[in-house]
């Protein structure tokens, strides 16, 4: 692997504030925030996630 820059960061429920999941992205090939839709165990639905920047 040639020193790829990748960064962690969690997936956040927009509807409770919960970080539900983590993940990561190389910022520089991907500028943009990430959404997806991901199960909320506290709300026992799917909601809308989005990303947020997790202390290192």
């Amino acid at each position: 692997m040639a020193n790829a820059v990748r960064i962690k960061i969690g997936l956040k429920c927009q509807e409770n504030g919960d970080i539900n999941y983590t993940t990561w992205k190389n910022p520089k090939t991907h500028t943009e925030k990430f959404e997806v839709k991901k199960y909320s165990p506290r709300l026992k639905k799917h909601t809308l996630h989005k990303e947020v920047k997790l202390k290192s």
